[in-house]
């Protein structure tokens, strides 16, 4: 037979060892429980006609010893038990004076319940082996006592122990076959059982291992409604999301390698320009040159300090610098010193004024600085077209809120769920790495705060931040 290994092998061998020791168990239970049963139901009957023969002897025999054993002998012969067990009567010689099926006026056999009898002049049974035969007995003896109180022998009742024995063993292996055929079930259904289980196991498993050696988007056919279920279409999402990621991983790479490239050949085509054509440039192509080399290089910066602010998110080792602030001052100063930039290029940034009264609130003022220059270069970036950017700041509640909403094209609505997570791109055609809207939904996480993406009424994209107010 095939050795069992793994799971099934230790479930079997556990569960067949407790249902083996319950079956012993119950076998040894049941027979000691019928064994009991058989011998104090036989030991009560021979008790009962030992004392109603040794009262009638007590009673009526009374008159003469001569009579006395006449009666006995008399008492035997019309003994009609004696197909299923023997009578005798024992005197105080340890000799058999009358018996219904032995030979008389020989030595009785050594037992402990005649001596017994004879000296506490109580009933007194043995059960054991005959010393003469080999034989399992059970013996009962009962004192007969003369007129003058003499104990003159025993009324002894012998039945063998065979039939009983045999009965009980018997039943015992009733019980055992019993047993061995609940042992048997027991096996085969749970060979089945765990097969059922450990079948779509070695599936999932598999494909678990497929996933990790690179075979992202593989999935497991469900085919149970149960735990086993849940687990496929577990792994099933989990290999989804890891395609996932991997395909935004690569286009992030594919993405940042052009970001990066882009700026580089501006820096290093007016570099070689410049550099080539000596005293020759005039001064106006040498300061467009310039001017080139030093928005590409901030612009390069800018998405380096990105992707270090990313990494350092990702390892932990993103801390906030947090105090009391004043967070309307630094979202209109960033606000103003923005709007230039974007008059530059034709886009109107409008702060709309709120009389309201905001409270100082902890938090990070650089890092919240730099989550709305994201956003306000992401509106300008794919909602420019529209000419407008509108910003606010108010308290709402126990909420300082911040909205930042573009009048561009805005974006699907299959993607608005997408567009916060890492490396996502979307369809935008705009320049950028995919990972800002991610830096700034973990910062402004850091600050108890939410950020929420939503097409505005009338076009455009609503960008909401909440933040927080607590005391000082």
């Amino acid at each position: 037979m095939r050795k069992v290994k793994g799971l099934q092998g230790r479930w079997l061998r556990n569960t067949l060892s407790i249902v083996l020791g319950l079956v012993l168990l119950c076998v040894l239970a049941l027979s000691l429980t019928v064994a009991v049963y058989y011998y104090s139901n036989m030991q009560a009957g021979m008790e009962a006609k030992a004392r109603t023969g040794t009262s009638f002897f007590e009673t009526y025999i009374n008159r003469s010893y001569n009579e006395y054993y006449q009666s006995c002998a008399k008492f035997t012969r019309n003994f009609d038990s004696k197909d299923v067990m023997e009578l005798q009567f024992i005197n105080t010689a340890n000799r058999i004076v009358a018996s219904s099926y032995s030979q008389v006026s020989q030595p009785a056999a050594v037992t402990s319940d005649i001596t017994e009898a004879i000296e506490t002049r109580r009933i007194s049974v043995f059960t054991g082996k005959n010393p003469t035969t080999g034989e399992r007995i059970m013996a009962v003896s009962s004192p007969l006592i003369y007129s003058n109180g003499e104990v003159i022998g025993v009324l002894r009742y012998v039945s063998s122990l065979s039939k009983v024995d045999r009965q009980i063993m018997l039943f015992s292996l009733t019980v055992a076959l019993v047993g061995a055929v609940i042992l048997l079930i027991v096996y085969i259904s749970g060979r089945y059982y765990l097969r059922s289980i450990l079948i779509p196991v070695s599936e999932i498993t598999a494909t678990a291992k497929r996933i990790a050696a690179g075979s992202y988007g593989a999935q497991i056919q469900r085919q149970f409604d149960d735990e086993i279920g849940e687990l496929a279409d577990t792994i099933n999402d989990m290999s989804n999301q890891i395609s996932r990621s991997e395909k935004m991983q690569s286009e992030f790479i594919s993405s940042v390698s052009h970001e990066l490239r882009t700026p580089l050949t501006a820096i290093s085509g007016w570099s070689e320009t410049l550099l080539s054509a000596g005293g020759s440039v005039e001064a106006a192509e040498t300061r467009r040159g310039l001017n080139i080399i030093l928005r590409e290089s901030k612009r390069l910066t800018g998405m380096v300090e990105e992707l270090l602010e990313f990494t350092r998110m990702q390892d932990g080792r993103f801390t906030l610098n947090v105090t009391q602030s004043d967070i309307r001052a630094e979202f209109e100063d960033t606000v103003f010193m923005y709007g230039s930039r974007l008059a530059q290029e034709g886009i109107e940034l409008q702060y709309l004024e709120n009389d309201g009264d905001i409270p100082e609130i902890p938090c990070d003022a650089s890092r919240m600085r730099q989550v709305f220059l994201n956003l306000l270069d992401n509106a300008a970036k794919h909602g420019g077209e529209g000419g407008k950017i509108t910003t606010e700041i108010c308290a709402d509640g126990g909420d300082v809120v911040i909205r930042i909403r573009d009048f561009g094209p805005g974006i699907p609505e299959e993607e608005l769920p997408l567009v916060k997570k890492k490396f996502y791109k979307g369809t935008s055609k705009a320049r950028g790495s995919g990972i800002g809207l991610a830096v700034c939904e973990e910062i402004v996480t850091m600050h108890g705060g939410t950020l929420t993406l939503a097409n505005a009424d009338g076009g455009g994209t609503l960008v909401t931040i909440r933040l927080p107010i607590t005391d000082a």
